[in-house]
């Protein structure tokens, strides 16, 4: 096994879930890996948060556990609010043994990238993207804010402006405004406000994924505001009978998921760590 994957962390306890339901998830996974459909968020659950998003890279450990752990599961993606294809690079993805049926969903599943083709399937872009991205410049102006542009989103990040926080909630009600003005929606995140289509979301492409696979358990992992509609998504998923955990990614900026989790890790080490334990623990 590579440095910093499941054979570095040893025997890695796998740590208890703080809920009944989520203690259910965790053994009908450990009861039935060949069911199970392993889902993770990239930016702060697989990869540490940055300053630039384009900086961010998955955790060391993260490519060697999840290869320990795929190929002893039914599925495992990553599902991103970025570009399938940005995601599949800064995670270094492509051609990794043991990975070669990961499928990646980007923009909230707009995107669609898989192992065994290596290629991205999506449909044509929204075209109120365009819209908004030639009206922010003068929206921004003076505000210290950074955009990213993802292609069929847009992301306005407050990180580096002299109060991140004040600059986020200043931008709120004015961002949402040019969203709607083009028929766009805004996602809120961790010093982000992203502008994008409706109707497409994280638990969207988590439950379309998991029916397409017929899961058998689903553990979604995430740390971000984002990431609530695939946490709604599993809870749906278990009134259907479907097992399922609700992993957080350690976060101070977004207490939502900490109250909602079923178990909460310290950050991408924490995950890794996790992943490493399942590899571990499954056969």
């Amino acid at each position: 096994m590579p440095p910093g994957g499941s054979d570095a962390y040893g025997d890695e306890p796998l740590p208890t879930p703080v809920t009944r339901a989520g203690q259910e998830g965790l053994a009908a996974l450990l009861a039935r890996p060949d069911k199970a459909l392993i889902a993770l968020d990239f930016d702060g659950t697989l990869a540490p948060i940055v300053a630039d998003p384009e900086q961010a890279r998955a955790h060391p450990g993260a490519l060697p556990a999840l290869a320990a752990l795929a190929p002893k599961v039914a599925a495992v993606a990553v599902i991103t609010g970025r570009p399938a294809a940005v995601a599949v690079r800064n995670g270094g993805f492509a051609g990794a043994p043991g990975l070669e049926r990961l499928v990646v969903l980007g923009h909230y599943g707009a995107e669609r990238w898989d192992a065994r083709s290596g290629k991205v399937t999506a449909p044509d872009p929204h075209p109120g993207v365009h819209a908004v991205r030639a009206e922010l410049p003068v929206l921004l102006e003076g505000t210290g804010t950074w955009v990213e542009d993802k292609g069929r989103a847009v992301a306005v990040h407050t990180r580096r402006a002299p109060d991140p926080q004040a600059a986020f909630e200043a931008l709120r009600v004015p961002l949402t405004a040019l969203a709607t003005r083009h028929g766009l929606i805004v996602e809120p995140g961790r010093m982000v406000l992203e502008l994008r289509p409706p109707g497409i979301d994280k638990g969207v492409a988590l439950t379309g994924f998991a029916r397409e696979i017929g899961a058998g358990s689903v553990l979604y992992g995430g740390d971000d505001l984002g990431d609530l509609p695939a946490y709604a998504a599993v809870d749906s998923l278990r009134a259907d009978g479907t097992p399922g955990l609700l992993v957080c990614s350690g976060s101070d900026e977004v207490t939502e998921l900490r109250k909602r989790a079923d178990l909460v890790v310290n950050g991408p080490e924490g995950v890794v760590r996790l992943l490493a334990a399942l590899a571990n623990r499954t056969d």
